[in-house]
């Protein structure tokens, strides 16, 4: 059976770029912000983005495009016999755990979203209103029931296939979404006293910029692009062998920037306006968003109700794009390397993030006092993925392209056989940065999470 791959150069880039826009962009990315001071953290961001995350995603580009297979395929043809095969198994164990405990997430907001439309927050007081999420959260049931809920919308999708699932959801999603983050931050800009929230976003105080805003930049920037998952070396095996990698690339990378910024417009002038304090942390989205719209609905309440509704399914479907991401990664490797149909191994996929993730939301409730290393397993599983599992894969991918292949399959790979002019004269750039700069940030994002 021939192999699946997307149909076009703006099917790729909005694959590629939903893999990237999620949760970290609209919820994770403000917060950061906040909590890093205002435009010196967006300049650090952009600068980590562009120069130090760009050449990891083109190093996993290759090793998927290259393979034109899963993970842990990849790593059949491309090092057979060898120890690198475990990279490919990490590339399949990471996804796995993390749309576990994801999803939880993606249910937070499909709750949020049926709030916003049965207008519970424009027409609730505030004081209320912010204590929504929490007791929403530490329930047993309702909780449970819009993870699944919200799981199954993004099993669907991935059954559906490459082109007809994956292709068609992104070509869609994509744009809707930049239309509604568009949206919101023009209200949020046009809120009074919106303009503090502005110029916390323009105006750069570089004296705020220390060591580990450095290293929260980067780490934003590493984990916004979704690297060292195995995402891109999946979704890259679809990519054909004619397109451009760097276009491809470079196209994700600033559509992922573009969105993460504009969300930051969504979100600061909004919260300035409100006068909430701008590093309130997670929950930024879930406490401080509503407590605004309640505000809001004692004078427009018709207003009130409309945003809401925009704002969360904003987060609804960049939650979705990502989930249906890492849902693949483990989908390809059961249809190749297990023999499953699509279907099938959907579901047990699905099964697996089920039993995981139902674990992750329960900890919130009847299962706080079960610890892991001295967290509840929601936190315990975000924090082992995060600070181990996706920087051991980071690294191990940026490794094996540097220092593993030969330079001359990577040349090939990058520039589509040299017929790609400017590919060929930035090659040695990214090269070096691939070899040197990448796992040297890297392993600044590790020691910063053992000494800062």
């Amino acid at each position: 059976m021939e192999r699946e791959k997307f149909g076009s150069r703006f099917a790729v880039i909005m694959a590629l770029a939903g893999s990237a826009i999620g949760l970290g962009n609209i919820w994770r990315f403000p917060y950061m912000v906040g909590e890093n001071g205002g435009a010196a953290f967006i300049i650090m961001y952009m600068a980590a983005s562009l120069v130090l995350s760009l050449p990891l995603f083109f190093a996993e580009f290759v090793i998927g495009r290259k393979s034109r297979a899963n993970c842990i395929g990849a790593m059949k043809k491309l090092a057979p016999g060898s120890a690198w095969r475990w990279l490919g198994m990490l590339c399949i164990v990471t996804p796995m755990i993390i749309v576990s405990y994801y999803s939880v997430v993606g249910g937070w907001s499909l709750n949020f979203l049926w709030r916003s439309l049965a207008l519970e927050f424009s027409a609730s007081n505030a004081d209320v209103v912010t204590g929504l999420f929490g007791g929403f959260i530490s329930s047993t049931w309702a909780p449970l029931a819009f993870f699944l809920l919200y799981l199954c919308i993004a099993g669907v999708i991935v059954a559906t296939g490459v082109k007809k699932g994956i292709e068609l959801f992104s070509k869609v999603s994509i744009p809707l979404l930049f239309v509604l983050v568009v949206l919101i931050a023009l209200y949020s800009l046009s809120i009074p006293g919106a303009e503090r929230g502005v110029e916390y976003l323009l105006k750069p105080d570089f004296s705020r910029i220390t060591a580990s805003t450095c290293v929260n930049a980067l780490g934003q920037s590493f984990y916004s692009l979704s690297l060292g998952m195995g995402i891109l070396i999946t979704y890259s095996s679809y990519v054909p062998k004619e397109e451009n990698a760097v276009a491809s690339g470079v196209g994700a990378a600033v559509s992922d920037l573009v969105f993460a910024i504009i969300a930051g417009f969504a979100v600061m002038p909004a919260v300035f306006a409100a006068g909430i304090e701008p590093g309130s942390g997670p929950g930024l989205v879930f406490q401080t968003i509503p407590y605004i719209f309640s505000t809001m609905g004692a004078t427009m309440p018709f207003l009130s109700a409309v945003v809401a509704v925009l704002f969360f399914l904003t987060i609804l479907v960049a939650a979705l794009t990502s989930t249906v991401s890492l849902l693949e990664v483990g989908v390809a490797y059961l249809i190749e390397e297990r023999g499953f149909t699509r279907r099938r191994a959907t579901v047990v996929v699905f099964c697996f993030a089920a039993v995981v993730g139902a674990l992750c939301s329960l900890s919130f409730g009847p299962l706080a006092g079960v610890k892991i290393a001295g967290l509840p397993i929601f936190d315990a599983l975000d924090k082992f993925s995060s600070n181990v599992l996706l920087a051991a894969g980071g690294f191990l991918c940026v490794v094996f392209v540097g220092w593993r292949m030969k330079r001359e399959d990577v040349k090939e790979e990058f520039t589509n056989g040299g017929t790609l002019t400017f590919n060929n004269r930035i090659f040695g750039t990214v090269y070096f940065l691939m070899r040197w700069a990448a796992p040297a940030a890297i392993v600044a994002i590790v020691l910063s999470n053992i000494l800062i």
